[in-house]
């Protein structure tokens, strides 16, 4: 019982402790701060926050954002808006590739643009959110911290995956050329994507 008493208390302080030095607006938020600083299931943290909400002591905005039960509803939501974006950018990077010559300015610089996230950027971003789709492996002190190492790792996951694309197209019949390294590209991004949808809709469910 002491155990207990003192591990709910120690969390308090980290709960308030958190509030007054990172300032989050809603209950989700908090929860993600905290659990980032303890060992501790995000669910307890919730129900200590809410608690400590309901006897007056802190005060936040929103309460915790529940995900819809299934799928079809849940990528109508506005936490499915990366996914959509994924999609769009890659969809709008092939046709561009197909349609824009190389040699219509200034409409190739939009080419080169969608290119360049395309490549070095989405393949990989698609990929890390799948195999982590509501936080990085890596401990951080803030929210921000946690998409600055989502970004990086997705740089560098990108310059690791489209080598072996390339690798493995040189050995087929169509070889490195431009339609298959595209179409190959797409294939990935909109499978990782569809992928990392799938496991964040479970976690953010399985939160709730």
């Amino acid at each position: 019982m002491t155990s207990n008493t003192t591990n709910e208390d120690t969390l308090t302080q980290t709960i308030l402790q958190t509030i007054k030095e990172q300032k989050p607006e809603t209950v989700e938020q908090l929860a993600t701060l905290v659990a980032q600083k303890t060992a501790l299931p995000e669910q307890q943290i919730i129900n200590r926050i809410l608690k400590l909400q309901n006897q007056g002591k802190i005060k936040l905005t929103q309460q915790p954002v529940s995900a819809p039960s299934d799928l079809a509803t849940y990528i109508t939501t506005g936490q499915a808006l990366w996914y959509w974006a994924s999609i769009i950018i890659a969809l709008a990077t092939a046709i561009s590739a197909f349609t824009i010559p190389e040699d219509l300015f200034p409409l190739v610089y939009i080419r080169y643009a969608l290119g360049t996230i395309f490549v070095l950027w989405l393949p990989g971003y698609t990929f890390i959110k799948a195999l982590f789709p509501t936080r990085v492996p890596i401990k951080t002190s803030s929210e921000d911290l946690d998409t600055i190492e989502r970004i990086a790792l997705s740089s560098g996951m990108s310059l690791a995956l489209v080598p072996i694309v390339g690798l493995l197209l040189n050995y087929t019949p169509w070889g490195i050329r431009l339609t298959p390294i595209v179409l190959s590209l797409l294939a990935l991004t909109i499978v990782f994507a569809t992928v990392a949808l799938i496991r964040e809709k479970q976690a953010k469910t399985t939160k709730a």
